[in-house]
């Protein structure tokens, strides 16, 4: 059977060149082919425009110089990879969504070229990472991120309900890059935080950080079996979870957390944790969707 290609939207903007990066390097690793797409209203927004004044390429040219610049980058970092590109007349979270439904993974930059400037996350990224049924990568943690020195994959380990996917595609990445997969549960305990005496806390925060380390255990059991290769360094810790993940991401190449998708149900389906990261993890943000 064929593997899916990775698809890569492409805007023209300094935030889509890491993505290409990090896709075209994630394609050579895994053997896939690269798919390179663009999407664009372009001959709406020229039919609101008065012609008067000085010739200016039209959309459609523009947006075919987009894709094969960025074909041309994929290019000369991985030759031996195939690369294909598109332009899409549709909204461009529209666009990647579509192309999603045939695709290994989507990557995307964190902001594009009509992003706000003092604003973490596009909205494209944000509507792509919580609506697509595959894997999304947003490229955050700057320019070092794709590239950076860092020799682990951080998986944040939920319940069975929203990890079980996650944890396999962290396995598979930790295997692919030769990393260590630092798997973190994170867990609370309602009755430390209001109570008077840190005493009276003690066997209630116990009992939450063996079932922690019990559903941690679990989540990992058969990715464990299929990769036995994988270094694995399992961590339970006390307190929110995103903040856990975003502080322990400055330190990895790639943060990895679970999202439910819901059958027949529209609009943005992503968890806190999720939301968190893809706003302020220090490296590039897989969100895995998994469906219930």
């Amino acid at each position: 059977m064929t593997e899916l290609p990775l698809v890569v939207g492409v805007d023209g903007s300094a935030g889509s060149m890491p993505a290409v990066d990090w896709a075209v390097d994630e394609a050579a690793r895994h053997g896939l082919s690269l798919r390179l797409i663009h999407g664009s209203l372009w001959e709406r927004y020229e039919a609101l425009t008065p012609s008067a004044g000085p010739a200016r390429p039209t959309g459609r040219t523009m947006a075919d110089h987009i894709v094969a610049s960025a074909a041309e980058r994929a290019a000369r970092r991985h030759p031996d990879v195939k690369v294909t590109t598109d332009v899409l007349l549709a909204d461009a979270a529209d666009a990647l969504l579509h192309e999603g439904n045939n695709a290994t993974a989507l990557i995307t930059g964190s902001r594009g070229r009509g992003g706000l400037r003092q604003l973490a996350l596009g909205s494209v990224a944000l509507s792509v990472a919580a609506r697509a049924h595959c894997p999304v990568i947003v490229m955050r943690g700057g320019h070092a991120g794709p590239a950076g020195p860092h020799d682990r994959i951080l998986l944040g380990a939920g319940g069975p309900a929203t990890g079980a996917e996650a944890a396999r595609f962290a396995f598979r990445e930790a295997e692919a890059h030769g990393c260590v997969l630092d798997a973190v549960r994170a867990w609370r305990c309602p009755a430390r935080e209001a109570a008077d005496e840190d005493t009276l806390a003690e066997a209630p925060g116990r009992d939450h950080e063996v079932r922690a380390r019990a559903e941690l255990d679990a989540l990992l059991r058969d990715p464990m079996a299929d990769h036995p290769g994988v270094r694995t360094h399992r961590t339970t810790l006390e307190g929110p979870a995103g903040t856990v993940l975003v502080h322990r991401s400055a330190v990895a190449h790639l943060v990895i957390v679970g999202a439910r998708r819901r059958q027949g149900h529209f609009g943005l389906q992503l968890g806190r944790v999720a939301h968190t990261l893809l706003h302020h993890a220090g490296c590039p943000v897989a969100v895995v969707p998994q469906r219930v």
